[in-house]
C-alpha cells in the first residue's frame, strides 16, 4: 500500500500538527521522517493546546501507531519532557510509540557546539534554534554520530564519552565565551536516556515495509517547511535535513514508487522565524495585524514570526519539487478584515520579470510583484461548512487553485481540530 506524505510548503509553522491530527483517523501509522526538537507541532482540541516536538502528531488517537523514523534526531532530555507532559492522558506509550534504532541522538555537547557556532557568526548568524540539530546531522554525515540502537550495546557510554570529549575540544576552537556545567547537563541526559530505553526500539524500515505489505495505511509527517530544506531551501538560512518529499524516502526507508498522496500545507499568507530573505515581508500595520491576529510566535522558540503576503512564486516552487497532489490552506481566518489581499505572482529580479524562484532572493536582487484581490470581513471561526464561506474567500481559493494547478481540499478557520472545513 502506498505511503501518503504531509509536509509544509513555506518556511515552517504552517499548521502541520493540526492537519495530521485531523487526518490520523484515516491511518494506522503516523511516521515522522526528519528534523528534531526544533519542530513545534501544535494541536488543539477539547480546550487544551498541545505542542509536540519529536513525537508524531497522531499520538492522541487510540488506533494509530506513531513511529519516529531514522531521519529524525532525538534529544533524550526534550523527549522525556514530552513524555512527562503526555503522562496525564493515560496513553499506552510503549505500544503506541516506536523509535527507529537508526535515529541519531542529540548529545548535550551538540547543543553547546550549536551555541558556540552561532555566537561565533556574530551578525551573520542563521537564526538557529540552538537545539543541537545542525551539529548532530554533521556528526551523522561525518560518520561519528550516536544512534538509538547504540543504547542497546554494552559499550554505549564509552562511545558517548569519546564523542563528547571530541565536541569539547571543538568548542574551544570557536573562541567564544560559552558558560556551561557539562556534569550537570550529563546527569540530566543520562537520566533521560534511561527513560528512552523503556520505550520500544524497532528496525523501522523493516517495520514499515511489512506494514505496507499488510495494506496498513501510513502517513509520513514532515517537520519545518520546504523552503528550509538543506538542498532546496533559502540556503544557508535553512535547517539541516531534507524537509521535502524526497526526505520521506531517506528518512523512513520508503521506496519512491511507494509514495501515494502528497499533502501540501500552506498558510493563506506567509511567515518566517529567524534570519533569511523574505520577499513579501511586511513592516507596516498589515504585517502587525497578521502577527497579532494569527498569534505568530514560534511554538518551539517563542520568537515572533515575520509576516507577509502569500508568495505564489515560492509556493509554486514548493509544489513542484514535492509533487504535491492536494493542498490544505491554513489560517484563512487571520485574513478576515483586510479590504484588499495581495498575492505575489512574480519577482523583479535584477531588472527582469521572472515567475520562478531564483538562486538568490535577497532584497537587493528581488522585489515582489503583486496581484490584488478583494478581501472579506466575515468571522470564519464559527463556520463548519464550505457553503458558509464568504464569496471573496471562495474566489481567493479558486484563484490559488488555478495558479498552482492543484486542488485545495481543506481550509482551516481556527486552531481547534473542529475548525476545519473540507472542500
Amino acid at each position: 500500500m502506498a505511503v501518503d506524505l504531509l509536509l509544509g510548503l513555506q518556511w515552517g509553522d504552517e499548521g502541520k500538527g493540526k492537519i495530521v491530527d485531523v487526518l490520523t483517523k484515516n491511518y494506522n501509522i503516523i511516521a515522522r521522517f526528519q528534523g528534531g526538537p526544533n519542530a513545534g507541532h501544535t494541536l488543539e482540541f477539547d480546550g487544551i493546546k498541545h505542542v509536540l516536538h519529536t513525537i508524531p502528531s497522531g499520538i492522541f488517537h487510540d488506533t494509530a501507531v506513531n513511529v519516529v523514523g531514522n531521519g529524525v534526531v532525538i534529544d533524550p532530555v526534550i523527549f522525556k519532557k514530552e513524555l512527562d507532559n503526555l503522562a496525564q492522558f493515560n496513553l499506552d506509550i510503549k505500544a503506541k510509540l516506536l523509535i527507529s534504532r537508526k535515529a541519531h541522538l542529540i548529545l548535550p555537547t551538540h547543543r553547546l557546539l550549536d551555541a558556540a557556532s552561532e555566537a561565533a557568526k556574530g551578525k551573520a548568524k542563521i537564526g538557529s534554534t540552538l537545539k543541537g540539530i545542525g551539529p548532530t546531522y554533521m556528526d551523522k554525515t561525518g560518520r561519528n554520530g550516536m544512534r538509538v540502537g547504540d543504547l542497546e550495546l554494552p559499550n554505549w557510554k564509552d562511545k558517548y564519552r569519546n564523542l563528547a570529549d571530541k565536541h569539547q575540544a571543538m568548542i574551544g576552537f570557536y573562541n567564544v565565551d560559552i558558560q556551561y556545567d557539562l556534569k550537570e547537563l550529563e546527569t540530566e541526559f543520562f537520566a533521560a536516556v534511561e527513560a528512552l530505553k523503556e520505550l520500544t526500539f524497532i528496525d523501522s524500515e523493516e517495520y514499515l515495509f511489512n506494514a505496507q505489505r499488510e495494506e496498513q495505511a501510513i502517513l509520513a509527517e514532515g517537520a519545518q517547511g520546504s523552503l528550509l530544506d538543506i538542498d532546496f531551501g533559502t540556503y544557508p538560512f535553512v535547517t539541516s535535513s531534507n524537509t521535502t518529499a524526497a526526505g520521506a524516502c531517506t528518512g523512513l526507508g520508503v521506496a519512491p514508487n511507494k509514495i501515494g498522496e502528497v499533502f501540501g500545507i500552506f498558510k493563506a499568507y506567509t511567515t518566517r522565524v529567524g534570519s533569511g530573505p523574505f520577499p513579501t515581508e511586511l513592516f507596516d500595520e498589515d504585517g502587525k495585524t497578521m502577527a497579532k491576529v494569527g498569534n505568530e510566535f514560534g511554538a518551539t522558540t517563542g520568537r515572533p514570526r515575520r509576516c507577509g503576503w502569500l508568495d505564489l512564486v515560492a509556493l509554486k516552487y514548493a509544489v513542484q519539487i514535492n509533487g504535491v497532489t492536494q493542498l490544505m490552506m491554513m489560517k484563512a481566518d487571520v485574513l478576515s478584515g483586510f479590504e484588499r489581499i495581495k498575492v505575489c505572482t512574480e519577482y523583479k529580479y535584477n531588472g527582469q520579470t521572472i515567475n520562478h524562484l531564483p538562486y538568490n532572493i535577497e532584497p537587493e536582487n528581488v522585489q515582489p510583484v503583486y496581484t490584488e484581490l478583494k478581501g472579506w470581513s466575515q468571522d470564519l471561526t464559527q463556520l463548519s461548512d464550505a457553503d458558509e464561506l464568504p464569496a471573496e474567500l471562495k474566489d481567493y481559493i479558486t484563484y490559488l487553485e488555478q495558479e498552482l494547478e492543484v486542488p485545495i481540499k481543506i481550509v482551516s478557520v481556527g486552531p481547534d481540530r473542529k475548525q476545519t472545513i473540507h472542500l
